[in-house]
């Protein structure tokens, strides 16, 4: 036992030749990117200034102010070193944590770059990187909840879409906490019906779920034409109100960031925790993960397949619901067709970049929604690069993780595969 253990280490901590020179080479092409795209366009005297203060706090924190090459000339040389050294030597299991210390590194030099000369409010764009982070994450969860039970679930879309237009309307009609229940209520029907779809008829479920995105997308532009645009005392539900948790709200930079928002912000960061010791320390955990990954040996020892696999394409459809109520209960109070703009589908690709982990899954949305917040930026910077590409960076990042260029996903075994009990 302890030499498979041994062994299992080793080979877990092996990364062949080809990849340690592929990591080294992209580290050294991002340090010269800094060099010859950034430091050259950058004159001596330019000085960057970050705002530290986004508001929402009584503590106020002076701007960092500094000389702009110099900074550039340092992260250069940093992703340099890791890169000669990655390529002599290797990082071995480090590397894709190295990947991501130089991409942090990378993305460092860019904000520099594109705010030498003027300045930038970075609380204020971390801050909103967190808020549009939120649908982006609780749409993963809900993909984690289905695909680790081995049912993939591309209806997050409409199952989001759907619950946005409850909680309006619901939200509009009684209040904003009957609206909530109704969204999460709207989201777990849908996964009925795919779950239905899915597991008893044994509909492909690439199909099914694609019938429940255009079937929402159609039922809530009509009945938002239909009922909302004319009559709107029906589509004015109200938000939650921010709250500042005591004490944290007020530590410098951080809290506001991180501890003056609204409720899904909150739950977002619960969730993660809750998920995790769900999944990977419980016995529900490793049953669904069982029926994920090898089904009939699941049954083998007595675990109800489908059964499984029902309770958790609902608990997941739940939790789309949940974020589906975002759009309108947490963000602008109101429905608008269409809203949920494809997050759901990003949603999933944060999930596939999370390696169907849920802290992985927070990394990842935390990581679109700064690319997103920035896109948003890049006009006030006069950065001279559109904003729809930095809009591309999920779906370029999830592709480069497909390739196997940061590490092999590993979905469940199980995943798309209807199960039939001998």
């Amino acid at each position: 036992m302890a030499q498979s253990s041994v062994i299992s280490s080793k080979q877990t901590d092996y990364i062949s030749p080809a990849r340690r020179t592929t990591m080294g080479v992209v580290f050294l092409v991002m340090a010269l990117t800094i060099w010859f795209g950034f430091v050259i366009s950058t004159t001596s005297d330019a000085l960057t200034t970050f705002v530290l203060y986004p508001g929402g706090s009584d503590v106020v924190v002076a701007d960092l102010i500094f000389a702009s090459r110099p900074i550039l000339n340092i992260l250069a040389f940093l992703c340099a070193g890791l890169g000669a050294y990655q390529l002599a030597k290797g990082f071995g299991k480090w590397t894709n944590t190295l990947l991501g210390v130089v991409a942090g590194l990378f993305i460092a030099a860019f904000l520099v770059w594109g705010s030498s000369g003027t300045s930038l409010n970075l609380a204020g764009l971390l801050k909103v990187a967190v808020v549009r982070a939120v649908p982006l994450t609780l749409g993963a969860f809900s993909g984690i909840f289905c695909e680790r039970s081995g049912v993939f679930n591309i209806a997050i879309e409409g199952m989001m879409l759907t619950a946005a237009f409850c909680a309006a309307l619901f939200g509009s009609l009684v209040n904003i906490w009957f609206g909530l229940f109704t969204a999460v209520l709207s989201g777990i029907l849908l996964a009925y019906v795919l779950a239905v779809l899915s597991i008893k008829y044994k509909v492909n479920q690439i199909i099914s779920g694609t019938v429940i995105n255009i079937f929402a997308t159609g039922i809530t532009s009509f009945l938002s034409a239909k009922f909302l645009q004319r009559h709107s005392e029906l589509n004015d539900s109200g938000r939650f109100t921010t709250w500042n948790i005591p004490g944290l709200s007020e530590i410098p930079f951080f809290g506001p960031i991180l501890f003056s928002h609204n409720m899904f912000i909150y739950a977002m960061f619960i969730f993660t925790a809750v998920l995790t010791v769900l999944f990977f320390y419980t016995r529900w955990g490793l049953r669904t993960r069982a029926v994920g990954e090898h089904p009939k040996a699941a049954d083998t020892l007595g675990i109800n397949v489908n059964r499984t696999r029902y309770i958790s394409v609902l608990i997941g459809g739940a939790m789309a619901g949940f974020a589906g109520a975002y759009f309108v209960l947490g963000s602008v109070g109101r429905f608008d067709e269409v809203m949920t703009a494809g997050r759901g589908f990003v949603g999933l690709a944060a999930m596939i970049f999370g390696n169907w982990n849920p802290i992985g899954s927070l990394g990842a949305g935390m990581l679109f929604g700064f690319a997103d917040s920035l896109a948003s930026k890049l006009a006030i910077l006069k950065v001279p690069i559109p904003n729809k590409f930095l809009e591309m960076a999920p779906y370029l990042v999830t592709m480069i993780v497909l390739a196997g260029v940061v590490g092999r996903g590993q979905p469940p075994a199980a995943g798309g595969q209807p199960y039939e009990k001998e």
